[in-house]
């Protein structure tokens, strides 16, 4: 291993001798110090960082060199305070000395440091590797007279994917084809939902199934995608797509402005009454379900007379046709670029020479007004006014077309080692609502079924909050929050609860005070209070304890 091999782990961290040998110094040289934070073991020189590149060794002893992010409530969203831990011993109300006077906050006086206003996220936490290792940081802290204990780490992540919802009706890809980035595969195109497409990226098996090189570039891709940073990526067969969190997605180099308001179907049924009496006939192009008004409830409730036009595609239900076209980057989702080419002729019984048609887009972006000639073939013609804010209607009530990432994680392994000693109850005690789980502090959902996995949506959580380990894996927060009865109930490492004025001043349990950075956020708009639960006394019943229920 290279001398800047880099590594992920316990911050700040000192531990035994016989846990942490350090490698016989060479002549002439310093001794390096092997890192156990996760399963590369780096041997570390003095002054190179490990091949995470989140811990070095500093001076002979192992650092962790970026900070630990805390939620406080009274800071603005946007603003962050960087501040050093005071050296172990140090009094809360003076930590960080002299460097505290940088901090006009004063995020850690004694008459701040509430429970509802303090959250210790998992963000530069450090893991529990080996697993045997109770959490970093076991916080206990009183939130609206209960006491409680938060449980707080960083996992490392072999099954783990981010679930990309692109607003666009482009075709991306077909579904399963394979997403590559730098030439390797990191995921698929899965399942279309309404007005988006859909990647699944990262994943066990590109991570361990694949050679090294898929392996790396699927870590550095995900590291980078949950880190709200921009991504290259590749479709076989398909689009070149630039994705980031909360930004328009960029298709083929052009980015999205609008995501449709709804199916070909839905736009008749929305706009219809305002289009009787403007248009005799509306077509509303979709590579799934095109909409034609006259022959649709919409236009038949309205009283509509029916325009004899013929479509091409398979007819499903009246006025809704299927397979139009073939899916492309053109109207509506196909690869139209004349929008003409759909319709098959006019039923000469029932059309008429002067039949205004409306032709649209789901998001309005394309648009043509024709009107019939005496062959019953229609010719563009000039948009009426009142036709042309119909369709600025449309674009209007079109959402802006964002990139939606989500973390997917399953933490039903060793990571529940850190936090008790029979990690089955804590995945009963989470399923039967008596612990809070939280990724950085964001609101994390829980899927069903066995096991605890758990998705979140990256741009709710603190920045910068994934990192990687050369295995490969995905570093990523992850805090446990309940009542202190049921921690002790479920197995909780309960004689390694700290009090929240005590970790606020000392850091990791098992770190020798090493100086270390801390970073203060505000809470994200949006965002409930962690800290669990979040209800003023009285107005909500606090679940009893899992005892006998296991």
């Amino acid at each position: 291993m290279t001398e800047h091999t880099r590594t992920d782990g316990l911050a700040g961290m000192a531990l035994p001798p016989q846990e942490l040998p350090p490698e016989p110094a060479r002549p002439g040289g310093a001794a390096k110090l092997q890192c156990h934070a996760c399963p590369v073991l780096c041997q570390i020189a003095p002054g190179r960082a490990g091949a995470c590149d989140r811990y070095a060794n500093r001076d002979g002893a192992l650092v962790r060199l970026d900070p630990l992010v805390l939620l406080r409530k009274t800071l603005d969203a946007g603003a962050a305070t960087l501040v050093p831990f005071a050296p172990r011993g140090a009094d809360a109300g003076a930590a960080g000395g002299a460097d505290a006077s940088a901090d006009t906050a004063a995020p850690w006086s004694g008459d701040l440091l509430h429970a509802d206003e303090v959250f210790v996220t998992g963000v530069g936490a450090s893991t529990t590797y080996p697993d045997y290792k109770p959490a970093p940081f076991i916080v206990g802290s009183r939130v609206q007279g209960v006491d409680m204990v938060t449980v707080v780490t960083e996992g490392i992540f072999s099954y783990c994917s981010f679930k990309v919802k692109i607003d666009t009706d482009r075709f991306l890809g077909p579904e399963q084809a394979p997403v590559r980035c730098q030439g390797e595969a990191v995921g698929h195109v899965t399942t279309a939902e309404y007005g988006s497409q859909m990647l699944s990226l990262g994943g066990v098996q590109h991570l361990t199934g694949g050679s090294r090189k898929e392996g790396r570039i699927t870590a550095e891709l995900m590291q980078r995608l949950g880190n709200k940073q921009a991504v290259e990526l590749g479709i076989d067969a398909g689009a070149q797509l630039l994705l980031q969190a909360g930004r328009a997605p960029i298709v083929n180099g052009v980015a999205e402005q609008r995501m449709r308001v709804g199916c070909g179907s839905a736009v008749i049924g929305i706009f219809a009454r305002q289009c009787c009496g403007h248009a005799d006939e509306v077509v509303v192009v979709d590579d799934h379900i095109t909409g034609v008004l006259t022959e649709h409830q919409a236009g038949r409730c309205l009283g509509m007379k029916p325009s004899g036009i013929r479509m091409r595609g398979r007819k499903s239900t009246p006025g809704r046709y299927f397979q139009v076209a073939q899916p492309g980057t053109g109207w509506g989702g196909t690869d139209l670029t004349d929008p003409l080419a759909i319709i098959a002729g006019w039923d000469a019984r029932r059309a008429w020479p002067g039949l205004r048609l409306l032709i649209t887009s789901t998001t309005g972006e394309h648009a043509g007004w024709y009107l019939l000639d005496r062959q019953l073939k229609p010719v563009p013609a000039p948009m009426p006014a009142a036709v042309g804010h119909i369709v600025q209607r449309i674009g209007q009530n079109c959402e802006a077309a964002l990139s939606s990432v989500l973390f997917l994680g399953g933490a039903g392994g060793s990571l529940r080692a850190g936090v008790t000693e029979n990690p089955v109850l804590l995945t009963r005690a989470i399923k039967n609502a008596l612990v809070h789980v939280s990724c950085g502090g964001a609101p994390a959902y829980l899927w069903p079924g066995g096991g605890i996995t758990v998705m979140a949506d990256v741009l709710r959580m603190p920045d910068n909050s994934f990192g990687t380990v050369p295995t490969p894996a995905l570093v990523a927060p992850m805090e446990f929050s309940m009542r202190r009865a049921d921690y002790a109930a479920l197995g909780g490492h309960v004689a390694q609860i700290r009090d929240l004025r005590e970790v606020l001043a000392q850091g990791a349990w098992h770190g020798d005070g090493a100086p270390r950075a801390r970073q203060w956020q505000g809470l994200p708009a949006g965002n409930p209070w962690p800290s669990w639960p979040s209800w003023p006394p009285g107005q909500r019943p606090l679940p009893g304890t899992p005892a006998g229920r296991d």
